[in-house]
């Protein structure tokens, strides 16, 4: 069973460092057991970021749409009135209190709903920060920016913040995407999504941004892994663990996706 004194002491080898603004992704089962579960892990990453550190997670909410084949999929087989009476009855996004998808594990609703949490606006892809640079990096998200030049994302590539991979593959750095953002014509989507109004009023938006995609980060492992010198690997707990500089690895997606446009 590990306790925050161990966690602690791994975050410690794998280079975590008190001050720095880190953007973490786990699967906490790699982890192992933990003494009071995904909260010893929260309490180590506060300890060791100190006062002056930031924690980020990804807090978004996919399933805030009518246009994404994730939030579709419940209507599958539902007549047309059934359908409607679905749409109208999903609830708008509030930044305050809307969850954390479930795809995206239980650490990052546990950092959402902690009191001093300061969460993005954007409905769909929200991240959530703890600490001295939360309401800084928090700012501005427009909802066309998602994960790229308007977004938390970019704020995290130009402060020189890392990523603390738990459990996840390399590739899976949710930073990442910013590298689309940065391709020559990039492919565009409309999104839609439900949100409360000034007035208060509930109401579905619609809007175009970047088609975002997963598919093509997994082929990059090679480059991510020899194209970034100052990767990390190590440990915590039970789990393989990834330290990687976000604004290098962003770079070495970027021309990954260049050199192998198709």
């Amino acid at each position: 069973m590990h306790g925050v004194d161990r966690l602690t002491a791994d975050l410690d080898r794998l280079g975590v460092e008190p001050g720095e603004t880190l953007l973490v992704q786990s699967s906490l089962r790699s982890v192992g057991p933990m003494v009071n579960g995904a909260a010893t892990l929260l309490e180590a990453l506060l300890r060791v970021l100190g006062p002056d550190g930031t924690l980020v997670v990804y807090t978004a909410t996919p399933e805030n749409s009518n246009t994404s084949r994730l939030a579709l999929a419940p209507t599958d087989g539902m007549t047309p009135a059934q359908r409607q009476a679905y749409w109208d009855a999903k609830p708008p996004f509030d930044p305050a209190t809307t969850p954390t998808s479930k795809i995206l594990g239980h650490f990052s609703e546990l950092v959402r709903s902690h009191p001093k949490a300061v969460r993005s606006s954007h409905p769909q892809t929200s991240f959530t920060a703890l600490g001295s640079r939360a309401r800084e990096l928090m700012r501005g998200h427009r909802w066309a920016g998602h994960l790229g030049e308007r977004s938390p994302v970019r704020k995290l590539y130009d402060r020189g913040a890392r990523a603390l991979l738990i459990g996840v593959p390399v590739w899976c750095c949710t930073a990442f995407h910013l590298a689309e953002y940065r391709q020559d014509d990039p492919p565009m989507q409309r999104y839609g999504c439900v949100v409360t109004d000034r007035r208060g009023q509930r109401r579905w938006v619609h809007f175009e941004a970047v088609h975002l995609r997963d598919e093509h980060f997994e082929p990059m492992t090679s480059a991510l892994e020899t194209g970034m010198p100052s990767l990390l690997a190590g440990t915590l707990g039970d789990a393989s663990c990834y330290l990687l500089r976000i604004a290098e690895g962003v770079d070495v997606a970027d021309k990954f996706l260049r050199d192998h446009r198709s």
